[in-house]
């Protein structure tokens, strides 16, 4: 067994997609079954994660993806304590595979105190990978915004959730090369306190607003609320915005992939992770990619830093600079985009640009004459 080693912990998104994945047969019950017998799951064995080698120093890694059987239907709606306990078991089972360090994947890292409880209960360090899920969050904006025209010093940049630690963090980052910033959230005195770091972040121009609607203005978007519904709907959206939906639960309705062909929706960024690596399963992505999650704990485990790097509800600056330093490194990238949980191809993105730029030519006067509703503004 090699001597740097990790787990992952994952759990079935869509349920069943996700189990028939692993068990057919299963998959073809219920989703409502699925989700009642889920706690009566143990913790399931997916695969080994073999052919990973830093491009730094040629270390290798291996490591496992072990299935926490809850649904997010069931996180969401039992009593903490018992996800903790689920989780908590799953966290075992990876130390006895030899794991050095856990990485906690989508409901499993947001569910309670964000993984306080569960590093609490075992013996190995836990990370939830927030840290470099904002730092790859921020790369795919900038990636986005680039490949969609959208110059940032003349763009507007909304932040939704702008008070959670991923939100407040991505609008320090983002805050040095935008015109304007617009954070929106519940509280108006967090919201006045992020407004105060990103202008001493670099931007001058900052609104915060507790109303979804005044995304209307903005050419750029991060949401990532805890909300268990959808927020963001095709009206709200200006012609050619981009929007990077962090949030778990998504924060975006499918309907805007449905009604708005201008607009391009991504799932923060896809990882390439460095090696010729195989992860022993197809979680939907294509070959040597992963998320930026579950690159934090890979990126960990080449540094050798077998730390609970990233825990609870608050993260500093400091800690997305130094992950994505590290994980610069060894050789992980962001390498294209997701959408609605699949990967969007070059020309997928080269339409919606299209269609995005022609709609900002269109002159809103006359739209305006014909009776049609002008989403925002209409020029960059």
């Amino acid at each position: 067994m090699m001597s740097d080693s990790f787990a992952f912990i994952i759990h079935p998104i869509d349920p069943q997609r996700d189990v028939s994945r692993k068990y057919p047969l299963l998959g073809k019950l219920p989703v409502w079954l699925i989700d009642f017998l889920s706690l009566f799951f143990p913790p399931v064995y997916i695969s080994e994660i073999t052919g990973i080698q830093s491009q730094s120093n040629g270390r290798t890694a291996q490591g496992w993806f072990i299935a926490c059987p809850l649904t997010p239907t069931r996180m969401m709606s039992l009593p903490p304590q018992v996800v903790y306990r689920k989780v908590i078991q799953t966290g075992r089972y990876a130390e006895k595979l030899g794991a050095k360090i856990l990485g906690l994947g989508a409901f499993t890292s947001v569910v309670g105190d964000g993984g306080i409880t569960i590093a609490q209960n075992l013996d190995i360090p836990v990370t939830t990978g927030d840290s470099y899920t904002i730092a790859i969050a921020v790369k795919a904006i900038h990636k986005a915004a680039q490949v969609m025209n959208i110059p940032l010093n003349q763009a507007t940049i909304a932040v939704i959730g702008a008070t959670g630690a991923i939100g407040s963090v991505s609008a320090e980052m983002l805050a040095p090369d935008a015109r304007k910033m617009l954070l929106i959230g519940r509280r108006h005195d967090k919201l006045n306190q992020v407004a105060d770091k990103v202008r001493s972040a670099g931007c001058r121009h900052v609104t915060i607003s507790d109303n979804i609607q005044t995304i209307q203005e903005a050419h750029l978007i991060i949401t990532v609320t805890s909300a268990l519904d959808t927020i963001i709907e095709p009206q709200h959206l200006r012609q050619g915005a981009v929007v990077c939906d962090v949030a778990r639960p998504r924060d975006i309705s499918r309907q805007v992939a449905d009604k708005r062909p201008d607009v391009l929706v991504i799932e923060g960024g896809m990882v390439k992770v460095p090696g010729p690596v195989n992860f022993g399963f197809d979680f939907g992505f294509p070959p040597q990619m992963a998320y930026a999650c579950m690159a934090e704990t890979i990126a960990l485990t080449l540094e050798q830093k077998y730390e609970s790097f990233t825990l609870g509800k608050d993260i500093k600056l400091s800690q997305v600079l130094t992950i994505d330093k590290i994980a610069d490194k060894h050789g992980f990238k962001l390498s294209g985009f997701r959408s609605f949980e699949r990967a969007i191809t070059d020309k997928e993105i080269n339409r919606i640009k299209s269609i995005g730029q022609n709609n900002r030519l269109v002159d809103k006067t006359q739209l305006e004459a014909d009776g049609q509703t002008v989403v925002g503004p209409v020029p960059l």
